[in-house]
This record gives structure tokens, C-alpha cells and sequence, in this order.
């Protein structure tokens, strides 16, 4: 039995719901495959621990392919790389709070299976200090779908709020933000957490888990019932909570200028 660092909450091991892996198989009719390995706290303070083959949709990838193994996350105790995270630690976020982690997420980044100029399959290295002293702090191998939180006048201009998540794939210019593609399978990892966070990682704010508005997201009938059984500590897409920041594209701001 696995025991978090923080907490002393047990790890234990269930069988998927059986109505979960008939969907999963009707599906590979229709849509390729991959497995996504999950990690929740659940009602009784227990970990559990599962693996799941669901549909290799870019909706469904969005929640697991943000971090790089060896990122640094803050924490009660003091950084710690994210694959050493369970669910019931206190991780310290941006705002200097401390919240419970609820569910860690992975899957398998394969270098054979990355396309040509997608960028859902790009990596992207932000080399030490791009954004300033510490910032970060050593170099950071973020997932295609991370998003870096953003502060630019563009951004109440469009949303009314003062800072938006934007793809951290929409920094890259060759110099401090670097596009990388894998040469060797590589794993990636999300956190997620009561509603949408900030994390502070390598000393940067990146967002946690959070599928987006219902209609943003897209999923109907059985996608939505598969994609909906990856996150046992939620009830539905509203228990997600609202968004503290909006999310947007980097072309979005530069229309403004």
C-alpha cells in the first residue's frame, strides 16, 4: 500500500465500473484508443487507484497532458515533483493558499505517435528565468495542453477579467519558449482539485484541472459518460465549479493590437 508523503492517506486498488469498459469497448469502433492512469481521494479519504483505455480525443488528452515528469510543484512541506504527488496532499497555490489535491491524472506521450506540426503532440521547454528571476526555476518541460496564466490590458478587454489562461505552446519563439517533440515515450501529468486553481510549478502559475464550459467541451452520450467516469470525485460537469479565469488564445490578443 502506497502512502502520500503529506497526508498518510492509503492507496487501494479498485476495479473499474463494468458499464465504464463496455462503453470503452463500443467506442473503439468509432475512435482510437490509449490508457489514462488516475488517482483520487475518494469519499472515505482513500486513494484509489485505476487505469482506463478511453477514446485518444483531444477533449479527453486536454486533462491529462499538461506536466512534465520532474516539474516542481509547491507544496505545504516544500516542492516536490508531480509524480511523487497523491491525492490528500496540501499543495500551495499561486494565491498562497493551501487546498487538498484531489485527483492526479497521466497518460503516455509516444513519440510515434505525434503527427507532424500537431500541436497537441508538442512540448514546450521554458528555459530558467524567461519570465523573470526564478521564473523558472531550473528549466520547465510543460504538456501540450498546459495553460500558462496571462496578465495583459487585452485581456479585461475581452473577458473583464484581469488575467486569462493561455496555451503555453502559444509562447514559443524559438528562444525562451521551446517547441520539443518527443524522442522517448514521455509521461505527463494534471492535478485537479475542488474547482479550477492556479499552481505555482518551477515557480510559474499553470492551471489545474478543469474541463471547461458544457458546451465547450462537446461531449455528448456515451463520450460524455466515459470521459465523466476518468474523475470519481466529481458528480457531473458542474461539480467542477465555475472558472476563476477564462482561457484564450494568444492570436485572440494580438487581434487587439
Amino acid at each position: 500500500m502506497k502512502t502520500s508523503n503529506l497526508t498518510g492517506a492509503s492507496a487501494i486498488t479498485k476495479t473499474p465500473r463494468a458499464g465504464s469498459d463496455v462503453q470503452a469497448r463500443q467506442s473503439q469502433n468509432k475512435y482510437p484508443t490509449r490508457k489514462y492512469e488516475i488517482a483520487y481521494l475518494n469519499a472515505e479519504n482513500e486513494i484509489v487507484e485505476f487505469a482506463r483505455m478511453a477514446p485518444a480525443l483531444p477533449t479527453f488528452e486536454n486533462a491529462f497532458g499538461a506536466l512534465g515528469r520532474g516539474a516542481m510543484v509547491h507544496t505545504q512541506n516544500g516542492p516536490m515533483t508531480v509524480e511523487d504527488l497523491l491525492p490528500g496532499d496540501r499543495i500551495r497555490l499561486a494565491n498562497g493558499e493551501c487546498e487538498t489535491l484531489l485527483w492526479r491524472g497521466s497518460m503516455v506521450l509516444h513519440p510515434d505517435a505525434v503527427e507532424p506540426n500537431s500541436e497537441h503532440c508538442c512540448l514546450t521547454r521554458i528555459t530558467a528565468e524567461a519570465l523573470g528571476p526564478s521564473r523558472p526555476t531550473p528549466d520547465l518541460v510543460l504538456g501540450p495542453t498546459a495553460h500558462l496564466l496571462h496578465r495583459a490590458a487585452g485581456v479585461r478587454t475581452l473577458t473583464g477579467k484581469r488575467a486569462a489562461y493561455i496555451p503555453a505552446r502559444d509562447f514559443v519563439d524559438g528562444s525562451h519558449f521551446i517547441a520539443l517533440s518527443p524522442a522517448i515515450p514521455v509521461q505527463l501529468y494534471q492535478l485537479g482539485f475542488a474547482r479550477q486553481e492556479s499552481l505555482m510549478v518551477n515557480g510559474i502559475e499553470i492551471e489545474s484541472l478543469h474541463p471547461g464550459t458544457f458546451f465547450g467541451l462537446g461531449l455528448r452520450g456515451d463520450l460524455l459518460a466515459q470521459y465523466l467516469a476518468l474523475f470519481p470525485h466529481k458528480r457531473d460537469l458542474d461539480d467542477f465549479g465555475e472558472m476563476r479565469y477564462p482561457r484564450l488564445r494568444m492570436r485572440d490578443l494580438e487581434l487587439l493590437e
